[in-house]
């Protein structure tokens, strides 16, 4: 099995296990806006404390707070999930990625979480970065552009080999994108201090 099968099949697992949290809990929102939401905070520069971070968790869920107590793996599971997101867009072998249904999805399905995933990310940097997105470089201004208009795209395309491609393309788009913004807005990891760097 190849690298890239591996981690299609993680990347189709995660989003599998987000899926089953929402249906178990009765969810109104989709998980690809929440986790959006999240990677759009995180890039523009933000870190969120645990309970406030569960807290978002409950309201984008459509959830009363008392649920995070109540339920046995809603808080753990939600945490992991906050750890991952960050890890990732922080990986230097550019590992990230949206939390999307794979293709044995439906395109219209998978159209759908792309845009929710969208935007929640524009939601999540306007909350973080504010104002100052509009000081950002001309690059990630361009990007906010055309994500807000990929946020838009209706549900109502026909599957077919090119609408496929476009998708894909789309996707990697985001990706690429997601992760331009975090290196904008985030200050490089720094080695532990005192440890000798072995570059």
């Amino acid at each position: 099995m190849s690298d890239t099968d591996t981690s299609g099949a993680a990347r189709a697992a995660e989003f599998e296990r987000w899926a089953n949290v929402y249906t178990i809990h009765k969810a109104f929102s989709h998980p690809s806006e929440l986790h959006g939401l999240l990677c759009g905070r995180l890039a523009a520069g933000s870190r969120i404390q645990e309970n406030e971070w569960l807290a978002l968790v409950c309201e984008q869920m459509g959830l009363a707070e008392q649920t995070m107590n109540e339920s046995e793996d809603l808080a753990p599971f939600m945490s992991g999930a906050y750890d991952r997101a960050l890890a990732q867009l922080q990986s230097s072998e550019l590992s990230f990625q949206p939390l999307l249904p794979d293709d044995d999805y439906a395109i219209e399905q998978r159209l759908e979480a792309l845009t929710a995933w969208v935007r929640g990310f524009l939601q999540g940097m306007a909350l973080a970065a504010g104002e100052s997105l509009g000081q950002a470089p001309d690059e990630i201004r361009e990007l906010i552009e055309d994500m807000v208009a990929i946020s838009q795209l209706s549900e109502d395309e026909d599957s077919d080999e090119e609408s496929e491609q476009q998708l894909l393309e789309i996707t990697e788009y985001i990706r690429l994108g997601a992760l331009a913004v975090f290196t904008e807005f985030n200050e490089p990891e720094k080695p532990a201090s005192g440890a000798p760097t072995l570059h």
